[in-house]
């Protein structure tokens, strides 16, 4: 917890500014030529191992049980790919105003991403929400966004993201058969992968840092950062802070007039309003090629923007009369997947 809390005025993650230290990287010394070629290899290596990674790591055990609470994940889902991605078409009005149809592709990119899975159970642990409905929540929004989220992107980027089957081709290849194939392996290795949990970590975040340089040094090369302004990005920026409030206040009442408890609605609103960085870098660098650093940008900036919001919220959440009510000694736990549920 004291990552996300870091500095205590501002929650900034570190590994943030390891982004942007490969960002700067790319724009200083990008790749050309061979080194480019070697980059790009490299990169599309990485992300396959990163989903095998993914798959490997990922409980079957734990996601059969997470059924059991099927309306919280299910309440997870459709925000996460219905309520997200109609906000995201909602948000071709703002074009040519406040951003630019790239910028607009990117938005609408970072709205068919899945929910985080780390993040989102940390802030719900923080606020004392139902910690094992998060897991749940983020381990299958992480599984099915590996199948919707290329499928809504094709339907709604259409030619403007340079989708094809070629694109399909390539995200069941790096993407789905890596997942299925740590899946299958699971039951030799997952002993493995627990054990250097935090080494395979490390690995996860190399893998990603990689991905970023390539990304941005294509885009440094074809020249594609002259198309973003200061203004621009700024135009940006506050569409994001009005796209997570809403998202926020959503799942937030959304969840309570559907009947859930408290416990219950924290998790769906952490899990619900947020998007992985994660899946979604390696996706853009899949789905978008060369364009892929300018379509991830949107993403790494409401990353950023829902770390340092839901930090704050959890915070808060915590300090409930309810919630200390359920910390004192003799209070009902939360141990069981929708034991939140009042």
């Amino acid at each position: 917890m004291t990552r996300l809390r870091w500095p205590r005025w501002m929650p900034i993650d570190p590994y943030i500014l390891l982004l942007l230290g490969t960002v700067g990287l790319a724009a200083l010394l990008p790749a050309r030529g061979t080194g480019a070629d070697v980059s790009s290899g490299a990169s599309t290596a990485a992300i396959a191992f990163l989903f095998f990674l993914y798959g490997a790591r990922l409980s079957t055990r734990e996601a059969v049980d997470g059924l059991r609470h099927w309306r919280l994940h299910v309440t997870v889902l459709a925000c996460t790919f219905v309520v997200f991605p109609l906000l995201g078409l909602a948000s071709r009005g703002l074009v040519p105003v406040f951003l630019t149809d790239p910028l607009y592709q990117g938005l609408l990119f970072l709205t068919l991403v899945p929910s985080t899975i780390q993040s989102s159970i940390a802030f719900t642990s923080i606020a004392r929400g139902n910690v094992p409905a998060a897991i749940c929540a983020g381990s299958f929004s992480s599984l099915v966004g590996i199948v919707v989220t290329p499928l809504l992107a094709a339907a709604l980027l259409g030619g403007g993201g340079g989708f094809s089957a070629d694109s399909v081709a390539g995200i069941v290849l790096q993407l789905l058969v890596p997942f299925v194939a740590g899946q299958l392996l699971r039951r030799w290795i997952g002993g493995f992968v627990a054990r250097h949990k935090k080494v395979l970590g490390l690995v996860d975040r190399g893998s990603i840092l990689l991905v970023v340089y390539t990304a941005f040094s294509q885009g440094m090369v074809q020249g594609i950062w002259h198309q973003v302004s200061p203004v621009r990005l700024a135009g940006l920026l506050a569409v994001q802070a009005v796209l997570l409030a809403v998202m926020l206040l959503l799942t937030w009442y959304g969840a309570k007039v559907l009947g859930f408890g408290r416990a219950d609605r924290i998790a769906i609103q952490f899990a619900g309003s947020k998007k992985s960085l994660a899946a979604g870098l390696p996706m853009a660098s899949v789905l978008f090629g060369a364009q892929a650093s300018l379509a991830v940008l949107p993403l790494m900036l409401f990353h950023q923007m829902q770390l340092m919001v839901c930090a704050v919220i959890a915070k808060r959440r915590s300090h409930d009369p309810e919630a200390v009510t359920a910390a004192e000694p003799g209070a009902p736990g939360r141990t069981a997947v929708g034991s939140g549920r009042h």
